[in-house]
């Protein structure tokens, strides 16, 4: 009988033991007459453990597995020794070996194991667990107990392996230890199913063991017999045929023993732990079956095991699906295994390719790695669509995934590399390297994928698996210079500027020797081995560039584009190598090219390069720096006398000046201020000329906006580099002196350009005045500078005001408006993009000066009242710079949250008048705005007390502040105000509730608390919230539609938790009283002073969620119709029905089903908003906990 028949379940003339369900009494296996009182070798009398109570030598098994401390070769044979001696002590040895190692504290006595069925023994030890506590030796967290699952592991195996010869066959041992492990890994009880399992899996690994011995043993047996059975009569000796046949025979009933066992196992308990409710038992269930199947291919590989695998790829928990993956890419790495694995491949490809982009990075990496194993077994197996779904991963944030992809791509993109055609082609181009071919290759598909911007995605996830390809720099050079030829095709424009940029990413991979921005956590400290090989390619990438970057620039000088990434590569030189090998002249050659690009070149990009590359190679480490400093000189003086001379012809000209004029200053000023950023131009005075050209702007009115936006960006870098000269080294009086003067001239002219017709001269002058503002700010004086006092400058109200008005003109706008003359261009959604992107800036540059306290405070009123309108586009900045002023005066910032709120319902008033519809969808918008500051408090009460109860007193004092011209029998005009104020009741203390009700009665006449007209519901209302009890404290009173969203709990989010005041607590001190309090100032406003907190307890109470719906069966069909098997959990566990939970979560026994999981990985969440109730709600507990005595 072969290993497969197992899946008969009518096997005739076998035993049957330990069948699942069946839970055969112990002491059937218990011969009659047998003696039990003999005292074993390990501590056994009458069956009992003894401990060693003085921490002596180890006495059971479990304490000597725990320990380690004794080989396991010699644990088992002393085991051994024992049963042989005395089978039924030293198996009670091994029971209790195993109900030990559960974690469970009870002993199975020698009574129980003769009289008890083994249902009976685990419920007995069941009430043995420690109730206390949930761990176990397997889940029990330290390098001691890691080392005790290894232990256990190999101790199973060890005795096997001893045993494998005689004692397995004894129909005792095995069949006792099987029965006893089906029937723990049916138990409810966690600690038991989860050991039982792995001691099974266990178990059922070193049988295959034996199972693959014997067969081997079979075979070798059968050839012995052939070829003695060939042999003529004469030599053929009858005896060894028969003593053949006899072995033969004996070998084929112990693997019909031995089937049986693995029958027994696999049946009564793989079927129904592969699918357990823990995920951990499904883990080992899967790992292990996957140990089998490459073991003992040749029984276990077949479509009958591996749809368990097949199933399981479907499971919910990710370390599941990762047993999975790693059980199938053992398989596949043996390429003799592929025809057993072609029904599966065609089965379950699609489900392993979607596992590629699985949620689980882990799981995604591992999914990508079996993928390339199929792939590199058949290339047929995986379609064009199945490829380009592992293709785009190349590109992804997550560096292992990535690189996981580019394994992939290069064994997908070279696997038809033929050497010896590529190397002919290569001697009859005269190219030095045969790679032409494949990195045209890789060309083309960095331009196919559509992704330009990440070409060092691209080039890093190819770096472990084609580094020699991506470093070969002599063929990339040689495919850029070379000439065409006649009958073969040359890179085009845009392949060759894809080239380019590729060629740069990998020399910054290999120059800097880390991952490019956006992968991995940082840069990581280098080994010896790669600090080597970093130092080596920048050596090789040095020599080579020198020589061939200036031919490239030569070839590319009037190509912006290209000649912007060819100018990134110097600074990735060893720049020693110049005067180290004499290479002076090529240094030469790169500056004289470097210098025709700056004068051919007005692009930024292009003007930026050239500035930082001279700035690298005027380092003052390196000896070439005096040659680069004469260059750049020469070129500077150049600029600066040609734009000297054109700013005098075009203020000259004025009005008359012609485009030439204007080019020739606006082209020589582009390269000035590339240059002035990286380099210290002060010596050549070029803000002088640029203030000139500002004032003529402002008084003509007639300055072309480009040469204003680039005249103001020099005079910036001017004045810090100005700046820099002053704080390195000791100014005198006369210096800051006239850089006082520069800067409040240039502040002046900036403030000037705010009222400018044009919209980038103002943006240019905003983001300007708001750095230098920064800058020149009473920081400048920390850190012991305090001699450059007369540095600081201070804005004065029209120039704050003049600030606040350009935000609120030039950002808090609706983007389709801006937008309405971008239609019809096909970068519109671009265009947006980028204009919300300035928009950013611009508030940031604000809210930056109210957060250092340069702006007044209250000024960000005017911010605050848009979080709501404009939360998508500038919530988190607003939330920002909400929660750092708060950091800086809670007092102030709570009077500016409620100023922004008046100002919101002034607005309204002068719209709809001074009868408001309190229904209106704007007041209920102001309503909702309150409601989210209010939850920007915190639930700190004690922290924030002073600054709610200020809040409340200037909502008060607004609310009344006009009195309603028809009389005093109307509402004041501002009365409505009191329903948005109510939203921050929940965040007075219950003592202040009191003082403040006490305040707003100071407001009120006789005749208000009487009136019940609606005109007068928000007195009535604010008034209700300000009596409700402290039991309200955490949510709104009136906020009607608005509190319900803040308060409702997701279902599946944590409990609700249950608060409890002590009554005694309620009575004030002295000094929050009414006569007492501060409501009898009326300048100020305090808090009472240190009240006794009431105590809050919580009570968590458990939620009991009904078992989920099964999946259809037909929906999870397996391999072969007619031996699938439906994919969901078996019920827990017992086929008794229903048992108690012994010390086990609910959710652990639950009927759960295993969907598939989602085949496209999920987005990364948004951050919760601090200011959504739903994520303060989550924290409340640790709130709580601060009021707890």
């Amino acid at each position: 009988m072969s290993i497969s028949e197992m899946e008969d379940p009518e096997m005739k003339g076998k035993k049957k033991r330990g069948r699942p369900g069946k839970q055969a009494p112990v002491q059937e296996f218990v011969k009659k007459g047998e003696t039990c009182g003999k005292k074993s070798g390990r501590g056994k009398a009458n069956g009992v453990a003894q401990h060693n109570g003085d921490g002596g030598d180890p006495v059971t098994l479990f304490e000597v597995v725990k320990l380690g401390k004794s080989a396991m070769q010699s644990v088992v044979d002393e085991w051994i020794e024992s049963y042989k001696q005395d089978r039924d002590l030293a198996l009670l040895d091994l029971i209790n070996f195993f109900i030990q190692c559960s974690g469970c504290k009870g002993t199975v006595r020698i009574e129980m194991f003769r009289n008890m069925q083994n249902a009976e023994i685990i419920r007995k030890m069941t009430e043995e667990f420690d109730e206390d506590s949930g761990d176990y030796p397997l889940t029990m967290p330290g390098p001691m107990w890691k080392k005790f699952r290894y232990n256990f592991c190999e101790f199973i195996s060890v005795l096997i392996r001893q045993c494998q010869y005689s004692i397995i066959y004894d129909e005792y041992m095995m069949d006792t230890v099987i029965s006893l492990l089906t029937g723990l890994s049916d138990s409810q009880v966690r600690a038991f199913r989860h050991t039982s399992t792995l001691a099974a899996m266990k178990l059922m690994t070193a049988l295959v063991n034996v199972a693959l011995n014997l067969s081997i043993h079979q075979d070798n047996t059968q050839r012995q017999y052939e070829a003695e059975r060939n042999k003529i009569a004469g030599k053929r000796a009858n005896e060894k045929l028969e003593l053949l046949l006899q072995k033969r025979k004996e070998l084929q009933e112990n693997q019909d023993e031995i089937e049986n066992m693995m029958n027994s196992i696999f049946k009564g308990i793989f079927v129904h732990r592969y699918r357990d409710a823990i995920a951990e038992i499904r883990a080992i269930c899967i790992e292990e079956i996957g140990v089998w199947m490459k073991m003992y291919s040749d029984a276990f590989l077949n479509d009958s095991y591996l749809k368990y695998v097949g199933w399981t790829l479907h499971d919910r928990q990710g370390e599941v699906r990762l047993k999975c993956l790693k059980a199938l890419q053992n398989l596949y790495t043996n390429r003799e295994l592929f025809p057993k694995l072609e029904l599966f491949t065609n089965r379950f490809k699609d489900r392993i390719v979607s596992m590629t982009l699985d949620k689980e990075y882990d799981v995604a990496v591992e999914a990508i790695r079996l993928v390339t194993l199929i792939l590199q077994g058949s290339e047929d197996a995986l379609s064009n669509e199945d490829c380009e779904n592992v293709y785009h991963l190349v590109y992804s944030a997550h560096r292992p995934v990535a690189v996981a992809a580019g394994e992939f791509l290069h064994r997908k993109l070279f696997s038809r590399h033929d050497p010896q055609a590529e190397e002919a082609l290569a001697k009859r181009r005269g190219r030095s390297s045969p790679n032409g071919n494949l990195i045209r290759m890789l060309v083309l598909f960095f331009l196919e994928s559509e992704l330009h911007e990440h070409a060092a995605y691209l080039v890093d996830s190819l770096w472990e698996s084609s580094q020699e390809l991506l470093k070969d720099w002599e063929c990339m050079t040689e495919l850029l210079l070379e000439e065409p030829v006649q009958g073969e095709e040359m890179l085009s424009d845009r392949q060759e500027s894809a080239l380019i940029e590729l060629m740069v990413c990998t020399i910054r991979q290999a120059a800097e020797a880390h991952p490019p921005v956006g992968r991995g956590t940082g840069k990581r400290v280098l080994t010896a081995k790669e600090r080597k090989t970093q130092i080596d390619d920048k050596n090789k990438l040095t020599e080579h560039f020198i020589m061939a970057l200036p031919m490239l620039l030569s070839k590319y000088q009037a190509d912006s584009e290209k000649v912007a990434n060819l100018l990134q590569i110097p600074q990735y030189f060893d720049l020693d190598v110049y005067s180290a090998g004499r290479m002076e002249k090529h240094l030469d050659a790169l500056l004289k090219q470097i210098r025709l690009v700056v004068e051919k070149h007005i692009e930024a990009d292009v003007l930026e390069a050239c500035s930082k590359t001279y700035s690298i190679l005027c380092s003052e480490e390196y000896t070439i720096m005096n040659r680069v400093d004469i260059a750049r000189s020469q070129l500077i003086d150049e600029m600066t006398d040609r734009f000297a001379h054109s700013v005098e012809e075009l203020l000259q000209e004025a009005e008359e000046a012609d485009d030439d004029d204007i080019y020739n200053v606006l082209s020589t000023l582009k390269r000035l201020t590339a240059f002035h950023n990286a380099h210290d131009l002060t010596r050549w005075d070029l803000f002088g000329n640029c203030y000139r050209l500002l004032k003529a702007g402002i008084e003509q009115g007639s300055m072309p906006e480009q040469i204003a936006v680039q005249a103001l960006q020099c005079s910036h870098y001017s004045i810090l580099w100005q700046l820099v000269k002053i704080t390195e080294g000791v100014p005198s009086k006369d210096d800051l002196v006239a850089l006082r003067r520069v800067v409040k001239s240039f502040l002046a002219v900036c403030q000037q350009c705010l009222s400018n017709v044009n919209t980038p001269v103002k943006e240019q002058a905003f983001m300007l005045l708001c750095d230098l503002l920064m800058i020149f700010s009473h920081q400048l004086i920390s850190g012991g500078r305090e001699g450059l006092q007369p540095l600081v400058f201070n804005p004065d109200s029209t120039l704050q005001n003049e600030l606040l008005n350009f935000v609120l003109d030039h950002v808090f706008i609706d983007q389709d408006d801006e937008s309405q003359s971008m239609e019809g261009d096909e970068e519109d959604e671009a265009n947006k993009i980028e204009a919300l992107h300035k928009r950013r800036n611009l508030l940031a540059a604000f809210c930056k000066l109210i957060i250092y306290d340069i702006v007044d405070m209250p000024a960000a009123a005017d911010i605050f009242k848009h979080y709501m309108k404009y939360y998508n586009d500038y919530g988190d900045i607003i939330k920002e710079t909400l929660s750092k002023t708060r950091q800086t005066d809670k007092i102030l910032c709570a009077k500016t949250l409620i100023l922004s709120l008046q100002q919101l319902f002034n607005e309204l008033l002068q719209d709809q008048g001074p009868n408001l519809d309190r229904t209106s969808s704007h007041v209920s918008g102001i309503k909702e705005l309150a409601r989210r500051f209010a939850l920007t408090f915190g639930l700190d009460q004690i922290k924030t007390r002073e600054a709610v109860a200020t809040l409340h007193k200037d909502g008060i004092e607004f609310a009344f502040k006009y009195q309603n011209p028809r009389g005093p029998e109307f509402p004041p005009i501002n009365l409505a105000f009191l329903e948005v104020l109510s939203e921050f009741s929940s965040k007075l203390i219950r003592q202040d509730k009191k003082t403040v009700h006490s305040y707003l009665e100071k407001f009120m006449s006789e005749s208000m608390s009487e009136r019940r007209e609606d005109v007068w519901l928000p007195l009535i209302s604010y008034r209700n919230s300000l009596l409700t009890g402290g039991d309200e404290d955490h949510m709104s009173v009136t906020s009607g539609s608005s509190s319900k969203t803040g308060s409702v709990r997701s279902k599946k989010g944590r409990p609700p938790l249950h608060k409890k005041r002590i009554e005694g607590d309620e009575t004030l001190t002295p000094e929050s009283s009414v006569e007492g309090s501060w409501m009898m100032r009326n300048d100020t406003l305090q808090t009472p002073g240190a009240l006794q907190t009431p105590q809050l307890t919580s009570t968590v109470l458990r939620e009991n969620r009904p078992a989920e719906h099964m999946p259809d069966p037909d929906s999870e069909r397996g391999l072969m119709e007619d031996d699938a098997e439906p994919i969901f959990e078996d019920v827990m566990m017992s086929s008794r029905g229903q048992l108690e939970d012994m010390n086990e979560e609910f959710e652990d026994t639950m009927v759960i089903d295993l969907p598939p999981s989602r085949n496209r990985r999920e987005r990364a969440e948004l951050r919760p908003d601090f200011f959504d109730s739903a994520a303060m709600i989550e924290d409340e507990s640790y709130y709580i906990s601060i009021f707890k005595k």
